[in-house]
Protein backbone atom coordinates (compact mmCIF):
# COMPACT_ATOMS: atom_id res chain seq x y z
CA UNK A 1 0.00 0.00 0.00
CA UNK A 2 1.61 3.33 -1.32
CA UNK A 3 -0.78 5.51 0.31
CA UNK A 4 -2.00 6.30 4.29
CA UNK A 5 -4.04 4.14 5.82
CA UNK A 6 -7.49 5.28 5.88
CA UNK A 7 -9.09 4.41 9.37
CA UNK A 8 -12.68 5.23 11.15
CA UNK A 9 -13.88 4.86 14.56
CA UNK A 10 -17.27 3.43 15.84
CA UNK A 11 -18.31 4.03 18.97
CA UNK A 12 -16.82 7.63 20.67
CA UNK A 13 -16.86 6.60 23.83
CA UNK A 14 -14.18 6.71 27.06
CA UNK A 15 -12.38 4.05 25.10
CA UNK A 16 -13.50 5.18 21.52
CA UNK A 17 -11.94 8.82 21.78
CA UNK A 18 -8.30 7.05 22.70
CA UNK A 19 -8.52 5.23 19.37
CA UNK A 20 -9.25 8.15 17.53
CA UNK A 21 -6.25 10.17 19.11
CA UNK A 22 -3.68 7.16 18.66
CA UNK A 23 -4.99 7.14 14.55
CA UNK A 24 -4.64 10.46 14.17
CA UNK A 25 -1.37 10.58 15.77
CA UNK A 26 0.34 7.31 13.70
CA UNK A 27 2.63 8.10 11.07
CA UNK A 28 0.63 6.40 7.61
CA UNK A 29 -2.67 6.72 9.02
CA UNK A 30 -5.30 8.87 8.18
CA UNK A 31 -8.26 9.11 10.49
CA UNK A 32 -11.55 9.96 7.73
CA UNK A 33 -14.05 8.99 9.84
CA UNK A 34 -15.60 8.38 13.12
CA UNK A 35 -19.14 7.35 14.03
CA UNK A 36 -21.87 7.35 17.12
CA UNK A 37 -25.40 7.91 17.69
CA UNK A 38 -24.76 10.39 20.64
CA UNK A 39 -23.86 14.20 18.74
CA UNK A 40 -22.46 15.13 21.74
CA UNK A 41 -19.50 12.73 21.92
CA UNK A 42 -18.44 14.35 18.32
CA UNK A 43 -16.12 17.08 20.35
CA UNK A 44 -14.44 15.29 22.34
CA UNK A 45 -12.62 13.88 18.46
CA UNK A 46 -13.76 17.16 16.15
CA UNK A 47 -9.84 18.38 16.46
CA UNK A 48 -8.83 15.55 14.42
CA UNK A 49 -10.80 16.84 11.40
CA UNK A 50 -12.22 13.36 10.40
CA UNK A 51 -15.74 13.60 9.31
CA UNK A 52 -18.67 12.78 11.34
CA UNK A 53 -21.73 10.41 11.09
CA UNK A 54 -24.16 8.96 13.50
CA UNK A 55 -25.24 6.40 11.44
CA UNK A 56 -22.52 3.50 10.27
CA UNK A 57 -23.60 2.49 7.70
CA UNK A 58 -24.20 5.69 5.51
CA UNK A 59 -20.28 6.11 6.55
CA UNK A 60 -19.73 2.83 5.09
CA UNK A 61 -20.94 3.52 2.07
CA UNK A 62 -19.66 7.24 1.39
CA UNK A 63 -15.85 6.49 2.32
CA UNK A 64 -13.43 4.05 0.78
CA UNK A 65 -12.02 2.76 3.99
CA UNK A 66 -8.82 0.52 4.99
CA UNK A 67 -9.90 -0.20 8.72
CA UNK A 68 -12.49 0.26 11.36
CA UNK A 69 -11.89 0.39 14.82
CA UNK A 70 -15.57 -1.20 16.71
CA UNK A 71 -15.79 0.22 20.26
CA UNK A 72 -19.59 0.35 21.42
CA UNK A 73 -20.93 -2.09 23.91
CA UNK A 74 -20.72 -5.83 23.63
CA UNK A 75 -24.19 -5.98 22.23
CA UNK A 76 -23.67 -4.16 19.45
CA UNK A 77 -20.81 -6.33 18.27
CA UNK A 78 -22.36 -8.35 15.89
CA UNK A 79 -24.78 -5.97 14.13
CA UNK A 80 -22.01 -3.68 13.33
CA UNK A 81 -18.99 -6.06 13.06
CA UNK A 82 -21.08 -7.75 10.41
CA UNK A 83 -22.01 -4.06 8.81
CA UNK A 84 -18.09 -3.65 8.49
CA UNK A 85 -16.52 -7.14 7.01
CA UNK A 86 -19.47 -7.01 4.21
CA UNK A 87 -18.13 -3.93 3.05
CA UNK A 88 -15.27 -5.58 2.92
CA UNK A 89 -13.32 -3.25 5.82
CA UNK A 90 -10.71 -4.76 7.94
CA UNK A 91 -11.74 -5.09 11.57
CA UNK A 92 -10.50 -4.35 15.25
CA UNK A 93 -13.19 -5.41 17.56
CA UNK A 94 -13.19 -4.63 21.24
CA UNK A 95 -13.33 -7.27 23.43
CA UNK A 96 -15.22 -9.21 24.09
CA UNK A 97 -15.77 -10.49 20.75
CA UNK A 98 -19.40 -10.83 21.21
CA UNK A 99 -22.46 -11.32 23.74
CA UNK A 100 -22.74 -15.08 22.66
CA UNK A 101 -20.53 -17.73 20.62
CA UNK A 102 -22.87 -17.91 17.74
CA UNK A 103 -22.23 -14.29 17.20
CA UNK A 104 -18.55 -15.04 17.19
CA UNK A 105 -18.38 -17.66 15.28
CA UNK A 106 -20.36 -15.31 12.75
CA UNK A 107 -18.18 -12.57 13.27
CA UNK A 108 -14.80 -14.66 12.22
CA UNK A 109 -17.03 -16.30 9.34
CA UNK A 110 -18.26 -12.89 7.88
CA UNK A 111 -14.41 -12.04 8.10
CA UNK A 112 -12.78 -14.89 6.43
CA UNK A 113 -16.04 -15.24 3.63
CA UNK A 114 -14.80 -11.72 2.75
CA UNK A 115 -10.90 -12.05 2.98
CA UNK A 116 -10.49 -9.06 5.30
CA UNK A 117 -8.34 -8.93 8.36
CA UNK A 118 -9.84 -9.70 11.93
CA UNK A 119 -8.39 -8.98 15.54
CA UNK A 120 -9.34 -8.16 18.62
CA UNK A 121 -8.60 -5.79 21.06
CA UNK A 122 -7.04 -7.88 23.62
CA UNK A 123 -4.29 -4.98 24.36
CA UNK A 124 -2.88 -6.51 27.22
CA UNK A 125 -0.87 -9.05 24.31
CA UNK A 126 0.86 -5.27 23.87
CA UNK A 127 1.81 -4.49 26.95
CA UNK A 128 5.94 -3.93 27.25
CA UNK A 129 6.18 -6.25 30.87
CA UNK A 130 3.96 -9.06 28.64
CA UNK A 131 5.74 -8.72 25.75
CA UNK A 132 9.10 -9.26 27.73
CA UNK A 133 7.66 -11.67 29.78
CA UNK A 134 7.13 -13.80 26.71
CA UNK A 135 10.50 -13.53 25.39
CA UNK A 136 12.18 -14.53 28.75
CA UNK A 137 9.49 -17.44 29.24
CA UNK A 138 10.27 -19.03 25.46
CA UNK A 139 14.21 -18.00 26.41
CA UNK A 140 13.57 -20.89 29.69
CA UNK A 141 14.67 -18.26 31.63
CA UNK A 142 11.73 -19.85 33.96
CA UNK A 143 12.29 -23.37 33.32
CA UNK A 144 9.37 -25.56 33.75
CA UNK A 145 6.31 -23.22 34.81
CA UNK A 146 4.12 -24.48 38.11
CA UNK A 147 1.45 -21.71 38.53
CA UNK A 148 0.14 -18.78 37.67
CA UNK A 149 -1.40 -15.65 39.86
CA UNK A 150 -3.52 -13.20 38.86
CA UNK A 151 -4.86 -10.59 40.80
CA UNK A 152 -6.97 -7.68 38.48
CA UNK A 153 -8.59 -5.59 41.22
CA UNK A 154 -9.97 -1.87 41.41
CA UNK A 155 -13.38 -0.16 41.83
CA UNK A 156 -16.28 -0.30 39.36
CA UNK A 157 -15.96 1.65 36.39
CA UNK A 158 -18.60 4.02 35.30
CA UNK A 159 -18.29 3.02 31.62
CA UNK A 160 -19.89 -0.43 32.00
CA UNK A 161 -23.28 -1.42 31.99
CA UNK A 162 -24.34 -4.23 29.93
CA UNK A 163 -21.38 -7.15 31.37
CA UNK A 164 -19.98 -8.45 34.68
CA UNK A 165 -16.41 -8.51 35.74
CA UNK A 166 -15.80 -11.48 33.91
CA UNK A 167 -16.42 -10.63 30.62
CA UNK A 168 -14.78 -6.82 31.25
CA UNK A 169 -12.09 -7.87 33.01
CA UNK A 170 -11.17 -11.91 33.22
CA UNK A 171 -11.30 -12.36 29.49
CA UNK A 172 -7.59 -10.27 29.37
CA UNK A 173 -5.94 -12.82 31.63
CA UNK A 174 -7.89 -15.62 29.93
CA UNK A 175 -5.81 -14.85 26.90
CA UNK A 176 -3.05 -14.01 28.37
CA UNK A 177 -2.82 -17.51 30.23
CA UNK A 178 -2.68 -18.97 26.90
CA UNK A 179 -0.48 -16.82 25.30
CA UNK A 180 2.18 -16.90 27.96
CA UNK A 181 1.97 -20.94 28.49
CA UNK A 182 0.93 -21.97 24.80
CA UNK A 183 -1.72 -24.49 26.54
CA UNK A 184 -5.05 -24.75 26.78
CA UNK A 185 -7.40 -24.86 29.99
CA UNK A 186 -8.45 -28.55 30.85
CA UNK A 187 -10.55 -27.86 33.67
CA UNK A 188 -12.15 -25.17 35.66
CA UNK A 189 -13.69 -24.06 38.44
CA UNK A 190 -15.40 -20.45 39.66
CA UNK A 191 -17.27 -18.36 42.12
CA UNK A 192 -19.22 -15.46 41.95
CA UNK A 193 -21.12 -13.20 43.42
CA UNK A 194 -22.71 -9.63 43.18
CA UNK A 195 -21.44 -8.38 46.17
CA UNK A 196 -22.75 -4.18 45.67
CA UNK A 197 -23.93 -4.73 42.21
CA UNK A 198 -27.02 -6.24 41.46
CA UNK A 199 -27.17 -6.51 37.59
CA UNK A 200 -23.82 -8.19 37.30
CA UNK A 201 -21.43 -10.00 39.30
CA UNK A 202 -18.75 -7.93 40.87
CA UNK A 203 -15.83 -10.49 41.93
CA UNK A 204 -14.58 -13.90 40.80
CA UNK A 205 -12.46 -16.63 42.35
CA UNK A 206 -11.42 -19.57 40.07
CA UNK A 207 -9.15 -22.09 39.41
CA UNK A 208 -8.20 -23.84 36.57
CA UNK A 209 -5.85 -26.27 35.07
CA UNK A 210 -3.72 -26.20 31.74
CA UNK A 211 -3.41 -29.60 30.18
CA UNK A 212 0.27 -29.05 30.92
CA UNK A 213 -0.86 -29.04 34.71
CA UNK A 214 0.24 -25.60 35.42
CA UNK A 215 -2.27 -24.25 37.73
CA UNK A 216 -3.79 -20.74 37.47
CA UNK A 217 -5.61 -18.56 40.03
CA UNK A 218 -7.89 -15.87 38.96
CA UNK A 219 -8.59 -13.11 41.47
CA UNK A 220 -10.65 -10.28 40.14
CA UNK A 221 -12.98 -7.50 41.27
CA UNK A 222 -14.67 -4.16 40.71
CA UNK A 223 -14.35 -3.69 45.05
CA UNK A 224 -11.06 -2.67 45.55
CA UNK A 225 -10.39 0.69 46.27
CA UNK A 226 -7.40 0.79 44.73
CA UNK A 227 -6.27 -0.34 41.29
CA UNK A 228 -4.16 -3.81 40.63
CA UNK A 229 -2.65 -5.62 37.99
CA UNK A 230 -0.39 -8.25 38.76
CA UNK A 231 0.56 -11.48 36.93
CA UNK A 232 2.89 -14.04 39.02
CA UNK A 233 4.57 -16.82 37.29
CA UNK A 234 6.16 -19.58 39.28
CA UNK A 235 8.48 -22.15 38.04
CA UNK A 236 11.66 -23.92 38.35
CA UNK A 237 13.51 -21.54 38.40
CA UNK A 238 12.03 -18.61 40.11
CA UNK A 239 9.23 -16.18 40.06
CA UNK A 240 8.20 -13.36 37.61
CA UNK A 241 6.18 -11.00 38.49
CA UNK A 242 4.83 -8.36 35.52
CA UNK A 243 2.58 -5.24 36.83
CA UNK A 244 0.40 -3.98 34.10
CA UNK A 245 0.17 -0.49 35.39
CA UNK A 246 3.90 0.53 36.02
CA UNK A 247 4.58 -1.49 32.92
CA UNK A 248 7.76 -3.49 35.20
CA UNK A 249 9.02 -6.81 35.09
CA UNK A 250 11.13 -8.47 37.62
CA UNK A 251 12.55 -12.13 38.89
CA UNK A 252 12.87 -13.68 42.58
CA UNK A 253 15.43 -16.14 41.66
CA UNK A 254 15.25 -19.76 42.93
CA UNK A 255 18.97 -19.71 44.17
CA UNK A 256 18.95 -23.37 44.35
CA UNK A 257 17.89 -24.16 40.56
CA UNK A 258 20.66 -20.93 39.58
CA UNK A 259 23.64 -23.35 39.10
CA UNK A 260 25.37 -24.17 36.29
CA UNK A 261 25.61 -27.37 37.19
CA UNK A 262 21.43 -27.68 38.07
CA UNK A 263 20.79 -30.76 37.36
CA UNK A 264 16.48 -31.11 36.91
CA UNK A 265 16.62 -34.50 37.97
CA UNK A 266 17.79 -33.08 41.04
CA UNK A 267 14.73 -30.62 41.58
CA UNK A 268 14.80 -32.25 45.50
CA UNK A 269 17.42 -30.03 46.42
CA UNK A 270 14.56 -28.11 46.94
CA UNK A 271 13.74 -24.01 46.66
CA UNK A 272 15.84 -21.25 48.35
CA UNK A 273 15.61 -17.16 48.15
CA UNK A 274 17.84 -15.81 45.48
CA UNK A 275 18.73 -12.62 43.46
CA UNK A 276 15.62 -10.04 43.02
CA UNK A 277 16.75 -9.21 39.07
CA UNK A 278 14.71 -6.22 37.68
CA UNK A 279 14.40 -6.06 33.64
CA UNK A 280 14.56 -2.52 31.69
CA UNK A 281 11.64 -2.12 29.86
CA UNK A 282 10.97 0.86 27.40
CA UNK A 283 7.54 1.71 28.29
CA UNK A 284 5.00 2.82 25.88
CA UNK A 285 1.58 2.58 25.39
CA UNK A 286 -0.28 -0.18 24.45
CA UNK A 287 -3.05 1.18 22.57
CA UNK A 288 -0.62 2.93 20.55
CA UNK A 289 1.53 -0.75 20.34
CA UNK A 290 -2.03 -2.39 19.22
CA UNK A 291 -3.12 -0.23 16.81
CA UNK A 292 0.10 0.72 15.39
CA UNK A 293 0.40 -3.34 15.00
CA UNK A 294 -3.08 -3.66 12.68
CA UNK A 295 -2.11 -0.79 10.51
CA UNK A 296 1.09 -2.36 9.72
CA UNK A 297 -1.21 -5.92 9.33
CA UNK A 298 -3.41 -4.25 6.76
CA UNK A 299 -0.52 -1.83 5.38
CA UNK A 300 1.73 -5.77 4.66
CA UNK A 301 -0.82 -8.02 4.55
CA UNK A 302 0.34 -9.54 7.96
CA UNK A 303 -1.91 -11.78 10.32
CA UNK A 304 -2.33 -10.18 13.26
CA UNK A 305 -1.45 -10.97 16.44
CA UNK A 306 -4.39 -11.46 18.06
CA UNK A 307 -7.09 -13.70 16.01
CA UNK A 308 -10.68 -14.10 16.08
CA UNK A 309 -10.63 -17.38 17.24
CA UNK A 310 -8.35 -15.87 20.00
CA UNK A 311 -11.15 -13.67 21.22
CA UNK A 312 -13.43 -16.31 20.39
CA UNK A 313 -11.89 -19.19 22.73
CA UNK A 314 -11.52 -15.99 25.50
CA UNK A 315 -15.02 -15.67 25.42
CA UNK A 316 -15.93 -18.87 25.62
CA UNK A 317 -13.60 -19.32 28.85
CA UNK A 318 -15.40 -16.53 30.08
CA UNK A 319 -18.65 -17.82 29.79
CA UNK A 320 -17.38 -21.08 31.22
CA UNK A 321 -16.20 -19.23 34.45
CA UNK A 322 -20.19 -18.12 34.87
CA UNK A 323 -21.52 -21.18 34.21
CA UNK A 324 -19.25 -23.26 36.56
CA UNK A 325 -20.39 -20.41 39.63
CA UNK A 326 -23.75 -20.72 38.14
CA UNK A 327 -23.78 -24.79 38.60
CA UNK A 328 -21.45 -25.12 41.32
CA UNK A 329 -19.60 -27.57 39.26
CA UNK A 330 -15.99 -28.54 38.11
CA UNK A 331 -16.10 -28.11 33.84
CA UNK A 332 -14.17 -30.17 31.86
CA UNK A 333 -13.03 -28.50 28.64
Amino acid sequence: MNRPVRAAVIGLGSFGKNHCRVYADLPNVELVAVCDTNKELFENVRRNGAKEYTDHKEMLKNEQLDLVSLVVPTKLHHKIALDVLNAKVNLLVEKPIASTLEEARDIINTAKANKVKLTVGHIERFNPAIIELKKRIKAGDLGKIYRVIVSRLGPFPERIRDVGVVIDLAVHDLDILRYLTDSEVDYLYARTEKRIHTAHEDILSAILTLNNKIICTLNIDWLTPAKIRLLRIVGEKGMFVADYLSQALFLHENAAAMSTNFDYADIMRGISVGRKVNFDIQKAEPLQAELSHFVDCVMNDKEPLVSGEDGMKALELAMDLINSSNTNQVIKK
